[in-house]
């Protein structure tokens, strides 16, 4: 059966994780994840079949998608060239153990440049010890700056927000604030959290090429 890759699984191998602040012991990247049976890769239009819609259902509720759901949504992800989606497979088992989606935002701002926003972000719990975690996020996040974006950004529960700073990402005092409309609820309320978001940048394409940045709120720019 032909696979289709959501985007050139070549543009990983061209990652330079040197450049993180990420400390990997061992070390490992997207191209050598540290087991010969990894492989870190784009999301294909043949992962139905290997658990990756199972997998983010460890994440939030993804509902009863069929075949020809996540067939149309790839081919409208890959049609609009803005949608990263980057997994870990299990090559022994076929299975995909780990992921996190890139989107790219187009600004008039900047320049008509381009942001990342990093979501989705899993990995299977029983793979824990392998970086893997630590891995996919620094995976996505240097190829946002790759792909030239100014400044990359997330939304992270408070109990992570450590991890992300491990990784380059930072709170920007007094500007850290989450708001959200929800309107698959009853009753769309506006919520809003101080410090449940961590957030940053994967380098400005416009500054500087060695630094990660850091952003957040939703009348930044």
């Amino acid at each position: 059966m032909q696979e289709t890759y959501l985007y050139d699984p070549n543009v990983l191998l061209k990652l330079d994780f040197h450049r993180s602040p990420a400390k990997f012991q061992p070390f490992i990247s997207a191209a050598n994840p540290g087991e010969s049976w990894l492989r870190v890769r784009p999301l294909k239009d043949t992962d139905y079949d290997r658990g990756f819609l199972q997998l983010l259902s460890q994440l939030t509720n993804v509902g009863n998608i069929t075949r020809t759901q996540f067939l149309t949504r790839f081919s409208q992800m890959k049609a609009s060239g803005d949608y990263y989606v980057t997994v870990i497979e299990d090559t022994r088992k076929g299975e995909i153990i780990g992921a996190a989606s890139l989107i790219i935002e187009r600004k008039f701002i900047h320049n008509c440049a381009v942001r990342g926003r990093l979501e989705d972000v899993v990995v299977n719990d029983t793979y824990r010890g392998k970086q893997l975690g630590k891995l996919i996020v620094v995976t996505v996040s240097l190829l946002a700056e790759h792909l030239g974006c100014y400044k990359m950004s997330l939304d992270c529960k408070d109990k992570l927000i450590k991890f992300y700073e491990s990784l380059g990402y930072a709170l920007i005092p007094g500007n850290s604030n989450s708001m959200t409309i929800r309107y698959d609820e009853d009753t769309p309320t506006l919520k809003r959290n101080s410090t449940s978001a961590a957030t940053g940048a994967a380098g400005d394409a416009y500054q500087t090429n060695s630094q990660f940045y850091n952003f957040f709120s939703p009348f930044c720019y």
